[in-house]
């Protein structure tokens, strides 16, 4: 149930708005104001999840009332509701979650309050006391509150790799006859199954000894094993879900999406060369680079250049091969007039595809470099 208080100097638009939020469900409003300055004074005193609120107003302006808000109410989110669009940018330079034109309608509010409520469980998860997080993203890590385990050791690079394995099967069981095919396919079944057994004993001991609650158990009569994740979180999980679950990139989802192209450090389980993985590796990778070029292509469109930079630069960190990234960039670059960064753009990709694959930049990037070096030297 969403707490929410409503703040508008109109009497009917606060009936309608709450009548709409009563009829879409979910939501409890807890306060009503005609009055901003009244609101601002009793705000000490709301546990709001939302506040919706008014930008035109006497007394005080909407603006200058949600960064007051925002210092008194710093857990709440703050849509604007008006009846002129004029205010857009200035309401999202304001830090506010949503932006509403009046009259609002029910699908709309609909999707501001799913929004919400997505934003608030993914905080939630992350946030949560004594939560564990498993990162798999370049290489497996745990972290309790937000702080690494730093004392915890794998016995053997074995273990490391079957628990790598049942952590991609995670709360599914995998049969003993696939798991020896895959890390002992060189030694007989009954060796191997030995092994098996000794290296499901060492992962349990080591999760044991670092306290972290994660149980290995029998499963399937004994044929086979399952991590159990109960409470703790997989940033390779957690991240796709967010993608999955979030509108395309615009105003009212950017720090979402922001916040999602941190969270992908790198290649899942990129700093292991398990064949098994690479399927997946992949996949997620080609997500990662779909997902950043959205967010770059936002930012160009809304010519908002250093954001765009530093997006594509970050596609070039995680995808060192993805020709369009450095065109991008070369054509920033070019535009803020950092003629020296077009150059050490165009000779690193040079480098690396002549150094790793032997080939040179694609015709379209050799075409604009050449363009570019005419008109400039």
């Amino acid at each position: 149930m969403l707490r929410v208080v409503l703040i508008d100097d109109e009497r009917l638009a606060l009936i309608q708005l709450e009548s709409t939020l009563r009829a879409l469900g979910s939501t409890s409003v807890t306060a009503t104001y005609t009055n901003p300055l009244l609101a601002l004074d009793e705000a000490d005193g709301w546990d709001a999840d939302i506040i919706f609120l008014d930008i035109d107003m006497p007394g005080i302006n909407g603006m200058e009332a949600a960064k007051r808000l925002e210092e008194r109410c710093p857990g709440s989110a703050v849509v604007f509701v008006t009846a002129h669009n004029s205010f857009a940018l200035e309401a999202f330079e304001a830090s506010a979650q949503d932006y509403l034109l009046k009259p609002v309608s029910r699908e709309r509010l609909s999707r501001t309050l799913q929004r919400i409520r997505n934003r608030k469980a993914y905080h939630q998860q992350m946030n949560k006391p004594d939560s564990l997080l498993i990162r798999c993203f370049n290489s497996i890590q745990f972290e309790r509150d937000g702080l690494p385990i730093r004392d915890f050791r794998w016995r053997t690079s074995k273990s490391q790799e079957l628990f790598a394995f049942l952590l991609y099967y995670h709360d599914r069981i995998v049969v003993k006859d696939k798991l020896v095919e895959l890390l002992w396919p060189e030694i007989s079944f009954k060796r191997a199954s030995t092994h098996l057994y000794t290296a499901i004993y060492q992962i349990r001991q080591s999760l044991k000894r670092a306290d972290i609650g994660l149980v290995i158990s029998n499963a399937s009569v004994g044929e086979g094993y399952m991590l159990e994740s109960g409470d703790a979180k997989i940033d390779a999980v957690l991240w796709e879900e967010g993608i999955v679950s979030l509108d395309p990139v615009d105003d009212h989802n950017v720090a979402e999406h922001e916040e999602l192209l941190k969270l992908y450090t790198g290649d899942f389980l990129g700093d292991y060369d398990y064949l098994w993985a690479e399927g997946e590796r992949q996949r997620l990778r080609n997500l990662s680079l779909q997902h950043a070029t959205e967010l770059g292509d936002y930012y160009t469109a809304k010519d908002n250049i250093t954001k765009a930079v530093s997006t594509y630069q970050r596609i070039v960190e995680l995808h060192p091969y993805h020709e369009p990234g450095y065109l991008a960039l070369m054509e920033f670059y070019n535009r803020l007039g950092e003629l020296s960064f077009v150059q050490e753009q165009y000779e690193k990709l040079r480098s690396l595809l002549w150094r790793d694959l032997k080939l040179p930049p694609s015709a379209k990037v050799e075409r604009w470099y050449t363009n570019w070096k005419r008109l400039y030297t």
